[in-house]
């Protein structure tokens, strides 16, 4: 299978917030272009914009937003939460 094939048949992200959905892409992004961020403080910075979405629609935030890979962006959702659990 091919990257073209699978990308065919995965299923479109609808987010619950579509207007925080593009803020957080927007303002990741203008902190990764800014420069002197980590990728890991873009996403936590970005992550309260969409905390209340399924995983699937923030790790595309991390993903459009970071610069991050699918799988990074897996690994990126998982650190946050368990970082934001600890300091509650």
């Amino acid at each position: 299978m091919t990257k073209s094939e699978t990308s065919e048949t995965k299923t479109e992200i609808k987010p619950a917030n579509p207007a925080n959905f593009k803020k957080a892409i927007s303002a990741g992004q203008a902190m990764t272009k800014k420069g002197g961020v980590t990728k890991a403080e873009v996403a936590r910075a970005i992550y309260d914009l969409v905390k209340d979405e399924d995983r699937d629609v923030i790790v595309q935030v991390f993903i459009e937003g970071c610069g991050l890979t699918p799988k990074g962006a897996m690994t990126y959702v998982y650190n946050v939460r368990r970082k934001l659990a600890k300091t509650s």
